[in-house]
């Protein structure tokens, strides 16, 4: 299993200018589909922007649409691409286990399927599964809030949709640093869904019932600023560390602003550009080039050390 460290962050900077929605560049080699979670999440906006901006400069014609977590919605994207002879299909998909069958029916349809973010739980249908390495980043990310909150306090845990696998290796390798720490006790979690106003209302309910909380360790940046804004209304926030995943623009704002302590950066407009150049080679050659299905691209934390160097949506300079 290839593994991306932070090397390949450094490439990420030629995506700091302003992504565009065309491309001058003539098209002539067909369709590419992307098909993302939900684009109103800055982090899968990026991606579906990365990979249509690369499709196109590849020389591909290329559009974007969101399923927004439905797999029934997903297996008419992937109908509709069929329809349009599309030369590949780069897809965030929505379910572990219900998103096989839609990428089944396009692989049946002769189209090659590249599978950005988060996995399926079948080998050998998709011809990539590129993905942030989830486990070594929850590690990182639940080592600094240790740090920041200390190794003895009350905490909570908001985790991402079930469906999700990247929700549960994120929650377990957050309980694999913190069960190290005896007096770290978790006193309450609740389910999210990676959205924003759903971590505010949960954080809402985990305070009712938990008012003397020093920490809130999430699954994912808008989950983490929803619990940021109840914390501020109930005039908690100074006294509860809260660490993100993601790295999106808005938590470093937080960052910089004292009231996230650290995001988890997933190098998610790497990842993006990667797949589709996966796909053209694909598409020229038969062969992605590289063995085996599933590859990992390293998280990199972000603090108040080094935030600074974020340069653009999900690029940090190295």
């Amino acid at each position: 299993m290839l593994k991306t460290g932070k090397r390949l962050l450094i490439a990420a900077l030629a995506l700091s200018a302003p992504l565009l929605a065309g491309s001058a560049l003539a098209q002539d080699k067909g369709l590419i589909s992307i098909i993302v979670n939900d684009p109103s999440n800055p982090y899968w906006l990026t991606e579906g922007k990365v990979a249509q901006q690369t499709a196109e400069e590849l020389g591909y014609s290329a559009n974007v649409s969101a399923h927004k977590g439905d797999t029934n919605t997903e297996s008419r994207q992937i109908d509709t691409a069929i329809t349009n002879k599309a030369k590949a299909i780069i897809l965030d998909p929505a379910n572990a286990d219900g998103s096989v069958g839609a990428v089944r029916k396009a692989v049946d349809a002769g189209i090659p399927v590249f599978l950005v973010n988060a996995e399926i739980n079948q080998q050998g249908l998709a011809k990539a599964q590129l993905v942030s390495n989830n486990a070594q980043g929850a590690a990182v990310g639940a080592q600094q809030w240790v740090q920041a909150v200390g190794d003895s306090a009350k905490y909570v845990e908001l985790k991402g949709a079930p469906s999700d696998n990247n929700a549960a290796t994120r929650s377990n390798g957050y309980r694999t640093v913190l069960s190290q720490y005896p007096d770290l006790q978790e006193v309450g979690e609740d389910v999210a869904n990676w959205d924003r106003t759903q971590g505010y209302n949960k954080m809402q309910s985990l305070l009712q019932a938990h008012p003397d909380i020093q920490g809130v360790i999430s699954g994912n940046d808008e989950m983490a600023l929803g619990a940021i804004a109840a914390l501020k209304e109930a005039g908690k926030l100074k006294d509860v560390v809260v660490g993100g995943f993601d790295g999106s623009p808005d938590a470093v704002d937080a960052i910089k602003s004292g009231e996230l302590a650290y995001t988890v950066l997933q190098p998610v407009a790497i990842f993006s550009k990667a797949a589709v150049q996966m796909a053209d080679k694909y598409i020229q050659t038969g062969s992605t080039g590289l063995k085996g299905e599933k590859h990992l691209f390293d998280c990199i934390l972000i603090t108040p050390d080094n935030v600074d160097k974020y340069v653009s949506p999900f690029v940090l300079k190295q």
